[in-house]
């Protein structure tokens, strides 16, 4: 069959993997998102910048109007959030685990869990709760051993502390627990024993079933030659490593490797796709630090020089997806090879993009894979922290060095920064005194920049009338004329994300950024109004310009949504306001109404109709209330959802805010609804009375629609009341719309053509002031 291949992910390692896919006589196409400056440069590949790697429904929509028939995802993210569901659904095989079995990375507790059941060899360790700060510190003054200190989620990267001492353990936990500067991602806290050693990564391809792993490199974390400086991605590898013998190697695949592809399969989530396992060999043998669920990076680009020429990656992939890895042949070549990545001045801080770069002829044994690129201009140019990685490869370690140090020297840009010590360890250092910087002090004016023009495609995306999407002025600009209102009367709301920013901080991805859109837009809307355009606020203490553009991305998706126009905004890098990963964000929305269409109107009379429009979950608010809910029940937010096993409870209660705009405005325009409430903090029983007059109130029948599951769980699971529900959470209707009794049906008929919420008939408006929640027994 030929192959038509969708692979996500921007960096070395996909490069790498399209590079020798592309060699693949089964593959006719690979489409790359988004690509680099390197990708688009091979053989049968397209890069896609037109459709997001988050947004899986549109990954799905393209994959079918191309005819994929394979999906490779790069990065650990899209695994995590489930990417492999929505592709199986359609009938498209996927090399890459289920967001079930993905929890490996995505929960430090949950594969330490999975550890201890199948005595799978690992460090001594012991999980605590946000709850359990007390008990942490305990147990850190009485264990006998120095720890390691690991927040259970995802957290770019940054989520392990390595205390020197007791007192510096004790202020890490406080971190984690108390102070969540790793936000959801330390929920929970892995503490476990501090292992010596030195430390391998075994990659190895599985389908489920069989599980065959590639030669042991070794990766170099730290940013200086002689491992000193801050960690980062990783600056370069080497495999083979000599210390990873024969014998090593069988010790660890029959003691780590097959234990936990036959393990996961028994716990019903069979891992398919690439495992990549950290090692560490102590004196009592090898022990895993960590799992991965995805190709590691800069170790991919070492291991694909690696494989025979005639080794077809391609075919490989498909085999794990099928399940039927043993059908096919995984050779490697004798030799060694080694990648050294070329790093941006500044990396892992801040660092400019948009130098330019020049690649002379390298020896014939060197491939060099971009990075952080992109092509502009037939101009390559920087375009991240880590740019290319230079990989060779030789019959021997040392002939590897000294080819592919012979190719970084070949390649020149501004602030090329790498490491000299790759696999032999030179441990030269060096200082550079410098006069000190507005950088150095913490606030980085080339980060700001970057992340402007980061964002101007995402802003772009919002433009509508009036407005022409452009940013980078001192102020936005909206031509009210271009809009077509007659009489028309501004209204403006504000709105932050409450507590459920500190329940997503670690996961500010974009779809977590729509919520400020929408609580914003949503009360603009109450009042009639049509938004029409907004303004972003956010502060954090250190700009990671890779962050702040997905929450730009997400408030621009928000936009679309509501059919705003996002025209500016501040971004404040305030390192003595802010501590480490903390940040804040506020939105500003404007809208129009005509004069003689504002809500609520005066004639609302004992007898008018309440229409509840469906909620997309919890929205924004409740989330003080939801955080002990969760701590009571024993579950943390990387356990799979109780009523959705294809997502995790924390996604579940992060789903973004719906935004009732395209759905509703056209009935309010009409003339068909008397006014209109938004469900958010407060419920029901404070909401609605304040879109009525002071001497009427109203009844909701909560018989006449059914309690969504999150809701059932919070009140299960917290033993909260039900009238308590229905003051503190919308319950699954987060607009109510007030009609005429005369007006029911065509309103209905309006609203549900307009949007795909369902619409409910809950109740009346009465005579006596205040809500009178019936039938609430439904909800138990």
């Amino acid at each position: 069959m030929s192959l038509r291949i969708l692979l996500l992910g921007s960096g070395g390692r996909e490069h790498a993997l399209a590079w020798k896919l592309s060699q693949s006589t089964l593959v006719e196409h690979i489409f790359v998102v988004p690509g680099n400056g390197g990708t688009n440069q091979l053989p049968k590949t397209t890069n896609i910048d037109a459709v997001s790697p988050a947004d899986f429904p549109a990954l799905v929509a393209f994959a079918n109007e191309k005819q994929v028939n394979l999906l490779v995802p790069g990065p650990e993210q899209p695994l995590v959030d489930g990417v492999e569901s929505y592709f199986r659904k359609v009938g498209i095989p996927v090399f890459g685990p289920t967001a079930l079995a993905a929890r490996m990375e995505g929960s430090k507790a949950f594969s330490k869990a999975f550890m201890d059941r199948h005595a799978i060899p690992t460090a001594e360790f012991k999980v605590f709760s946000s709850s359990q700060f007390e008990d942490a510190v305990t147990y850190v003054k009485t264990c006998g051993h120095p720890v390691v200190l690991k927040a259970d989620g995802l957290a770019a990267g940054k989520g392990v502390l390595l205390p020197q001492t007791t007192e510096e353990a004790i202020k890490g936990l406080r971190e984690i627990l108390v102070d969540s500067i790793f936000g959801a991602a330390g929920s929970e806290v892995v503490v476990e024993e501090l292992l010596i050693g030195p430390e391998i990564s075994v990659l190895a391809f599985s389908d489920g079933y069989s599980i065959v792993p590639l030669p042991a490199g070794q990766d170099h974390k730290r940013i200086g030659d002689g491992d000193v400086g801050p960690n980062t991605g990783g600056m370069g590898v080497y495999a083979p490593v000599p210390a990873a013998t024969p014998a090593i190697m069988q010790q660890i695949m029959n003691e780590a490797l097959r234990p936990t592809i036959d393990g996961m399969r028994k716990e019903g989530y069979p891992f398919v796709g690439m495992l990549f396992t950290g090692f560490i060999l102590t004196s009592n043998g090898p022990k895993v630090l960590e799992y991965n669920v995805r190709f590691g990076d800069p170790e991919t680009e070492a291991l694909m020089r690696l494989l025979d020429e005639d080794c077809d990656l391609a075919a490989i992939l498909l085999a794990c997806a099928e399940h039927r890895l043993d059908s096919v042949q995984i050779s490697i070549r004798p030799g060694y090879a080694v990648s050294v990545v070329l790093a941006s001045g500044g990396y892992p801080g801040s660092y400019a993009k948009g130098k330019s770069i020049e690649i002379k002829d390298v020896p014939s044994n060197v491939v060099v894979f971009h990075a952080g690129t992109v092509a502009s201009n037939n101009q390559i140019l920087t375009a991240g922290g880590r740019v290319l990685v230079v990989t060779s490869y030789a019959p021997t370690l040392q002939e590897a060095l000294d080819s592919v140090y012979a190719g970084v020297d070949k390649i020149s840009f501004d602030g090329k920064t790498y490491r000299r010590d790759i696999a032999h360890r030179t441990l030269k250092g060096t200082d550079a005194p410098t006069g000190l910087t507005y950088a150095q002090a913490g606030v980085s004016v080339d980060a700001g920049n970057s992340l402007v023009e980061a964002i101007k495609p995402f802003v772009r995306s919002t433009r509508r009338s009036g407005a022409d999407g452009e940013i980078g002025g001192f102020g936005g600009v909206f031509d009210l004329k271009e809009a077509k209102y007659i009489d028309p009367v501004l209204v403006s709301g504000t709105d932050g994300v409450g507590t459920k920013a500190a329940r997503s901080n670690g996961r500010r991805d974009a779809q977590s950024c729509i919520d400020l859109v929408a609580m914003s837009v949503n009360d603009l809307l109450v009042q009639g109004a049509e938004p029409l355009y907004f303004l972003d606020y956010y502060g954090c203490s250190k700009l990671d310009v890779a962050v702040a553009t997905q929450v730009v991305k997400g408030i621009a998706e928000g936009c679309r949504q509501a059919g705003c126009a996002l025209i500016g905004g501040e971004t404040a890098e305030m390192p003595g306001m802010y501590k480490d990963d903390d940040y804040d964000l506020a939105g500003f929305a404007v809208g129009a109404v005509e004069r003689h269409q504002i809500l609520p109107k005066p004639n609302i009379v004992a007898g008018d109709v309440l229409l509840g429009i469906a909620s997309s979950g919890l929205h924004s608010n409740g989330f003080s209330l939801v955080r002990k809910v969760v701590a009571l029940s024993g579950l943390s937010y990387s356990s799979p959802c109780p009523w959705d096993d294809q997502t995790t409870l924390g996604r579940a209660l992060l789903e973004p805010t719906r935004i009732y705009i395209k759905q509703v405005l056209p009935a309010a325009q009409a003339g068909l609804l008397k006014g209109m409430s938004h469900i958010t903090g407060g419920g029901f029983i404070e909401n609605i009375p304040r879109v009525l007059p002071k001497t009427l109130g109203c009844y909701i029948d909560a018989s006449t629609w059914a309690l969504p599951p999150v809701f059932r769980f919070l009140m299960q699971h917290g033993g909260v009341a039900p009238l308590e529900m229905a003051r503190t959470f919308n319950n699954g209707l987060g607009m109510v719309c007030i009609v005429s009794h005369k007006d029911v049906e065509v309103a209905i008929d309006a609203l549900q053509r307009s949007g795909s919420a369902k619409v409910y008939k809950i109740g009346e408006v009465v005579a006596t002031p205040g809500v009178e929640m019936r039938n609430l027994e439904a909800w138990l």
